[in-house]
């Protein structure tokens, strides 16, 4: 073993995050092109109104979701997170293949974020080559991940801290233009009642806005692997948690309510959502209507800053979760150690050899490979929310089990059970429902629907393969393990 790489056993990950990261991971986390570009199809798909429920659903199942993942963050903190909870709440198995779901989902990510970027830069330099930028931006995150755990937290601090500011500004902007200080016209709710609005499209459009607003809100889990390496993680969790309310009533409701006020439903423009025409972006089009010059190249930047965001997060996030799979025997033990500066530097490079290899099938093709493992990935974050849903469960029902005082936990989700019931539930309808959409009177779209839902017997694949290969079964409350890992000062 060379000097500069330890044994997981014998060093761990640098508690290096500060309170100021924590909460812009948490403010941050899922502002992306699901809010900068996916919104405004959104509105045009299912009205004003529609798009507006729709998302508020989703923030409270987010919200419950987050408070069950805080609750257990904060009382045992740990770079594995999902999958660590999971296996000493439900199932060794269970953990098992919660975690290489986990790490495929934003292995992939990265991938699309690649993708991403290279197509957004091109806004600039239209001729340049889409492989030397991939190689450009995996390089930087790739840095920014390896030098130390702070080179990440300071990259979302600063990330977060522009698509802040962007969304803030949009919505006073929006709010002049509303009551007619800004475009020259009192807007006010006409347009909540154009047409059929506010809600339009009926029941399936409700679903697929629904369905579009889960996906915008992914990533804000990562509070949790990130708890793992939080200088504080009693204060600075709680703390961050916290927020996750305020951002989703700041900048996804409010900015859908701006969206839907200014721009009728009935826009063509909205209906796109291709990220290769920055002009759809509902953003872009309410700058433009107030006057604002060079709005397109402005919000290209900020969409370019949360591709390359979500991508840095997401090599962040699948790097842990595989070095949690490996220190605890479920993946190569080389992805355990840790280099000097405690960070796992192996799983790094296999996750981002993993991203560019995607990257490079998006190339060949028509990109036939590359859709299929981003198909694959899709249904990844869902499965992970509703492994917290039930990890949370389990877990405060072995805290009763065990006789242990609730007032142990320095950080208490309400509403027990019926966060974690209402989130399992919200959660199963989204993976339910995102079949409605490719079954019609005509015909079964069966190749979307396998597309789509492939991702589910992958995870049973590893769930049950893992479960009668080592033989596991489902950990009896009473022997939930509660006490390893657990701060409790």
């Amino acid at each position: 073993m060379s000097s500069n790489v330890k044994s997981a056993p014998e060093h761990k990950l640098r508690a290096g995050l500060r309170a100021r990261h924590m909460t812009m991971i948490a403010l941050g986390g899922s502002i992306g092109t699901g809010l900068f570009l996916a919104s405004g199809g959104a509105v045009a798909g299912a009205g004003p109104g529609g798009a507006l429920l729709a998302y508020a659903c989703v923030g409270i199942m987010v919200y419950f979701l987050m408070t069950s993942l805080g609750e257990m963050a904060t009382y045992m903190p740990d770079s594995g997170s999902f999958n660590t909870y999971a296996a000493r709440f439900v199932d060794p198995a269970f953990g098992f293949a919660m975690g290489w779901n986990f790490w495929y989902n934003w292995a992939v990510t990265i991938a699309a974020e690649l993708v991403a970027a290279t197509i957004i830069i091109k806004y600039w330099f239209p001729d340049s080559s889409s492989f030397i930028w991939s190689f450009l931006f995996l390089a930087i995150i790739f840095l920014l991940n390896v030098l130390s755990v702070k080179g990440y937290g300071e990259a979302e601090y600063w990330f977060a801290m522009i698509k802040i500011a962007v969304v803030i500004v949009f919505l006073v902007v929006g709010v002049l233009m509303i009551i007619g200080v800004m475009g020259g016209e009192v807007i006010g709710f006409r347009n909540f009642t154009l047409g059929d609005a506010p809600f339009h499209g009926g029941l399936l459009a409700f679903i697929g806005v629904f369905m579009a607003a889960g996906f915008s809100f992914q990533g804000t889990e990562l509070i949790g692997v990130a708890a793992g390496e939080s200088e504080n993680p009693r204060q600075h969790v709680p703390r961050a948690i916290r927020q996750v309310f305020w951002r989703i009533l700041i900048f996804y409701i409010l900015a859908i309510l701006v969206i839907g006020l200014i721009i009728p439903y009935t826009t063509p423009s909205l209906l796109g959502d291709d990220i290769t025409d920055i002009a759809v972006s509902p953003f872009t089009l309410i700058f433009e209507k107030a006057g604002i010059a060079f709005a397109a190249a402005v919000m290209n930047a900020v969409i370019l800053s949360s591709v390359l965001s979500a991508g840095n997060s997401g090599m962040f996030a699948s790097a842990r979760v595989l070095y949690a799979l490996a220190r605890d025997g479920k993946a190569p033990k080389m992805f355990a150690r840790l280099n000097r500066r405690g960070v796992p530097q192996n799983a790094l490079i296999v996750t981002a050899a993993f991203g560019m290899l995607a990257f490079f099938a998006s190339l060949f093709g028509d990109g036939i490979v590359y859709n299929w493992l981003l198909n694959a990935s899709g249904m990844c974050g869902f499965i992970t929310w509703l492994g917290i849903a039930i990890s949370h469960y389990r877990f405060r029902r072995a805290f009763y089990a065990q006789g242990r005082d609730i007032h142990e936990l320095p950080f208490l989700a309400k509403w027990f059970p019926f966060g974690p019931l209402f989130a399992f539930v919200l959660c199963a309808i989204v993976i339910v429902g995102q079949s409605l959409s490719y079954i019609t009177p005509e015909a079964i779209d069966w190749k979307s629907i396998f597309a789509t839902y492939i991702t589910v017997p992958l995870f049973l694949v590893l769930w049950l393969g893992y479960k009668f290969s080592k033989k596991t079964k489902v950990v009896p409350l009473t022997e939930c393990d509660l006490d390893t890992g657990a701060r409790h000062e």
